[in-house]
């Protein structure tokens, strides 16, 4: 690390992989921020510099004492022990900053000397003290899998004819006769626990309404007029439940008659053709439904607009993923036991990390947001002007569900209000934009019914409203109970 680069650090301030110390003395603390740090994504921590960015350095007395106390905490005091490097730089006033770097742990999770876990949430950290939070991190770690969670449903609930008709066209093998065998079975496929419970793996793919056992995981989707988001006005909807195979087949049927039909140079009195290929939608489809995170309570969402379609499936990418990642093939096994089934035909499937590319191949207009924040991943279709294209029928003309329908009150999943011009640009619009649009339609909302419209957790709608107070676009006006939002022109 030159000087330059220390001081363009300190100038970016604290965040999730850097944090700032004039000083450290206790090791029981400086271990508890290591292990925060290695059960994150790593990151490093300044030593000598304050919380302002400003650097009082440390003496050379200072740096060896550290050094020893930073030896003591990683190898004693951190289970299992970090292996942590450590830099000094020396600041013009002859003062030292010790550049302390912990690398993404990969043996976790990491506890410190009380047992307790640590995890980074933005520039501080917080314990492990949720069932949720503590197998987000298994997941991370690839020890657990949320497809592997056992729910309350027991092998009565199964879909004979269609676990039958999977059993005989995959492996050419009866139904079992009896429960006994029948739990065997099911067990030897990973699809239900030891005390004989179905998983949430078995309950998406093999029972007749797994809405029943699971009412979160379902796909809702809604046609808009123009290209923003209304309170009362749409023009097709509906929520999609059952098995995932059907939830994929009515999902992608919404899709399909929501799409402009073009001659593409056939004759007049021919079927039209899909302004964007069907193969396309399967991709994307398949990817949020195997792909998504199980651990989040919250439907996906398919909002169709004039200018675009949007796909929101709860949950960012996982481990060290990124968008230019995916964009080039690269993939991470989020829910290995459905991804396993889905490859067996229950989906057009056509292999790990091919979708994404596959679609972009024919389709390259697409734009892909992967919110941390919000655990939201985005998937962005752009669509042609429709003077752009040679019609067989006009959608917005002919179809008879094409005149906008209005209800009485908006469902909070299925409607937000419309997005001002002012404040989010037509596109794929950011949660905190989506949280100023409700906060528009009713100052008076609460976190509760911001987190119920928007389908996130209330974490993380806490965490956007944060953000805006700190870019000072957005104010609380009196008490929780009682007081309204304001946001500030």
């Amino acid at each position: 690390m030159t000087h330059q680069f220390l001081l363009s650090q300190l100038a970016l301030g604290e965040d999730s992989t850097r944090q700032f110390k004039a000083d450290v003395r206790n090791a029981e603390s400086l271990a508890s921020e290591m292990a925060a740090f290695a059960n994150t994504n790593g990151g490093a921590i300044l030593i000598g510099a304050a919380d302002d960015g400003s650097t009082p350095g440390l003496s050379s007395r200072d740096v060896a004492r550290i050094n020893q106390l930073i030896s003591n905490a990683a190898s004693q005091l951190v289970r299992s022990p970090l292996a942590v490097q450590t830099e000094n730089m020396a600041l013009n006033n002859g003062r030292i900053v010790i550049v302390l770097t912990v690398p993404k742990g990969i043996d976790k999770p990491y506890f410190d000397k009380n047992g307790v876990i640590w995890l980074k949430a933005g520039a501080d950290k917080r314990r492990v003290n949720s069932k949720e939070a503590l197998r987000r991190l298994f997941q991370f770690s690839n020890q657990f899998h949320a497809d592997e969670l056992p729910t309350k449903a027991g092998i009565d609930k199964l879909d004979k004819l269609r676990f039958r008709d999977f059993l005989r066209d995959v492996y050419n093998q009866a139904y079992p006769d009896s429960p006994a065998e029948l739990t065997r079975l099911l067990q030897n496929m990973n699809l239900v626990t030891d005390d004989g419970r179905l998983n949430l793996a078995g309950v998406l793919m093999f029972i007749e309404r797994p809405e029943w056992i699971v009412p979160q995981f379902v796909l809702k989707a809604i046609r808009y007029p123009g290209n923003r988001i209304h309170v009362t006005e749409y023009v097709d909807t509906e929520d999609f439940s059952g098995p995932l195979p059907k939830i994929f087949d009515d999902a992608l049927g919404f899709v399909m008659r929501n799409l402009h039909k073009t001659q593409a140079g056939r004759g007049v009195n021919a079927p039209g053709t899909p302004e964007i290929a069907q193969d396309v939608f399967e991709e994307l489809l398949v990817n949020a439904l195997v792909h998504r995170d199980y651990l989040v309570s919250a439907p996906i969402r398919l909002f169709i607009f004039d200018n675009r379609i949007e796909i929101l499936s709860p949950g960012h990418l996982p481990n060290n993923l990124t968008v230019e990642k995916i964009r080039t093939g690269n993939s991470n096994i989020r829910n290995p036991i459905l991804v396993s089934y889905v490859a067996k035909g229950l989906l057009p499937y056509h292999g790990l990390g091919s979708g994404i590319k596959r679609a972009l191949e024919q389709w390259p207009s697409i734009d892909f947001i992967d919110d941390h924040d919000g655990c939201l991943f985005t998937t962005t279709v752009h669509r042609k002007p429709a003077e752009e294209l040679e019609l067989v029928n006009d959608l917005s003309k002919s179809s008879p569900k094409s005149s906008p329908k209005t209800k009485e009150k908006p469902e909070s999943v299925n409607n937000l209000p419309e997005s001002s011009p002012k404040s989010s640009p037509i596109g794929s619009p950011k949660t905190e934009d989506l949280i100023l649009d409700l906060i528009r339609s009713d100052p008076a909302i609460t976190v509760e019914q911001m987190r119920t419209a928007l389908g996130i957790t209330k974490r993380a709608v806490l965490k956007q409203i944060d953000r805006l107070k700190a870019q000072d676009r957005l104010r609380r006006i009196g008490p929780a109970r009682g007081g309204h939002w304001e946001i500030p022109e």
